[in-house]
Order: C-alpha cells, then sequence, then structure tokens
C-alpha cells in the first residue's frame, strides 16, 4: 500500500531510497555493471589525462548512461524472466537474447562515441 504524502518535494525524496536501494543492489551483485563502473573509472582518468572539453565530456558521460542504464534494465529483464519462467524456456530464452542485444548496441555506440573522442588524440599524441 502506497503511503500518501504531504507534498510532491517530499514524495520524490522518500522515493529516492527505493532508487539508491537498487542501484547499491546492482553494484554490489551484477559483474557487467562493475565492469562498466570500472570502464567508467579509467575512462575518467584518461579522459583528465588528454584534457578533454567540455563536450567531449558530455558525450562520454552520455555514451556511458546510455550503456549503464540498458545494462540494469537488461538485468531487470532477465530476473523478471527467471522470476516467472525458472526452467528453460525458448521463448524467455530469446526474450533474454533480445535484451542482451540491446546491451551489446548500446555499448557499440558507446564504443563508437569514446572512439570519436580519443581516436584523434592518440593520433595526436604519438605524432609529436
Amino acid at each position: 500500500m502506497k503511503i500518501k504524502r504531504k507534498n510532491i518535494i517530499e514524495d520524490r525524496i522518500y522515493s529516492l531510497q527505493y532508487a539508491f536501494k537498487g542501484l547499491v543492489h546492482l553494484l554490489k551483485t551484477e559483474n557487467a555493471i562493475k565492469v562498466h563502473v570500472f570502464n567508467l573509472i579509467i575512462l575518467t582518468i584518461t579522459g583528465v589525462l588528454f584534457q578533454l572539453s567540455v563536450i567531449e565530456w558530455m558525450f562520454q558521460y552520455v555514451a556511458f548512461g546510455l550503456v549503464i542504464s540498458v545494462e540494469a534494465l537488461n538485468t531487470c529483464l532477465e530476473k523478471i524472466a527467471d522470476y516467472i519462467q525458472p526452467n528453460f524456456d525458448k521463448k524467455i530464452g530469446l526474450i533474454k537474447d533480445i535484451s542482451a542485444g540491446a546491451v551489446l548496441l548500446s555499448g557499440i555506440f558507446g564504443a563508437t562515441v569514446v572512439g570519436f573522442i580519443y581516436i584523434p588524440k592518440i593520433i595526436q599524441y604519438y605524432s609529436m
């Protein structure tokens, strides 16, 4: 049963605890999320070293946000599918494969953005 709050701000703040609870769960239990966070740390360090522009930082973080968000949704969908059908099922398997494909697509586009940012910088660095 949902508790009625006094105002929308209080309600939003209260709801944030569930979002943070889910985020912490993802970070503690999902290896794919851990890999993405590790990649973000590496890209952040690399971005500082290459002195990215504000626009480059923006694109890098939007790409990262897309990839990790799709990964989180994929995890959610897989958990729902496993709950609904704990035994092997071809249709559930296909649904999970499609969801994993969405993660792959976001990763490809994220890597493309990162490539557009860093490849010219790496070429310039080694041609000095």
